[in-house]
């Protein structure tokens, strides 16, 4: 009996990540993208377990593993577009664009494509153990959600940023799946050596959400993640040359 409950608590925790992005995908088309981004937090919490206590508890399975992505993708893929599509719906559009206005909404859904893409190259890359390539799809859904619900007052301010709305979610859907190396907060020891890094991006994500909020600060934590990722990349192919 103890096998058998053993077995089935990572799968559990990964439905409940599957349940929180439904939940989020609703509130955001109703207009609610605040508890939106709650319910992607929430998401983000059961996905972080899932995968540790498959590991703690040595219950890794090729079904855990398909059902896992399948629960990012709606949590992380589907609901922040969600949120966007429903942010599109309000927006004024440029006259330029007047005669698509109605149909731009649907392009935010591009970005569920390319996270669900994401996935799907994480699940068969063997380069990304220890580190990512390309942007996670819980950072992409963390910014999108903390930039429109704490920022919404930006895209709003002009027709004008419509095509800017349109040109970030390109730009973020190309992140998702670009060759570009990001670090993991994982572990392999404790000590500062080899984790100098890591340690100061937790100071920092500790920093700005004491000082803006949780909801405010997600997407300075990710903006500033890919930024010091790249200057990682950068530093350490001088070093190799």
């Amino acid at each position: 009996m103890a096998n058998i409950i053993t077995r089935i608590i990572p799968n559990t925790l990964t439905c409940g990540n599957l349940v929180s992005g439904c939940i989020a995908t609703v509130f955001a088309l109703s207009g609610d993208a605040r508890m939106a981004l709650l319910w992607i937090i929430a998401g983000a919490v059961f996905d972080f377990f899932d995968g540790m206590s498959a590991r703690l508890l040595n219950v890794s399975s090729p079904i855990g593993k398909e059902l896992d992505s399948l629960a990012d993708d709606v949590t992380f893929g589907v609901a922040p577009a969600a949120i966007i599509f429903r942010e599109l719906q309000t927006l004024e559009c440029p006259d330029f664009l007047a005669p698509v206005a109605e149909y731009l909404p649907y392009f935010a859904f591009v970005m569920a494509a390319f996270s669900a893409l994401r996935l799907a190259k994480f699940n068969l890359d063997t380069r990304q153990t220890t580190s990512f390539i390309g942007l996670p799809t819980p950072a992409n859904a963390l910014f999108w959600g903390s930039l429109l619900v704490s920022r919404a007052d930006w895209f709003e301010s002009s027709p004008l940023m419509v095509p800017v709305l349109l040109v970030m979610i390109c730009f973020s859907s190309w992140l998702l799946v670009a060759e570009i190396p990001m670090f993991a907060l994982k572990f392999k020891h404790w000590g500062w050596k080899e984790n100098e890094l890591r340690y100061t991006f937790i100071v920092f994500s500790a920093v700005m959400i004491f000082f803006f909020g949780i909801i405010q600060s997600f997407w300075m934590i990710v903006a500033w993640y890919f930024i010091v990722s790249l200057c990682s990349n950068m530093m350490t192919k001088k070093a190799q040359a």
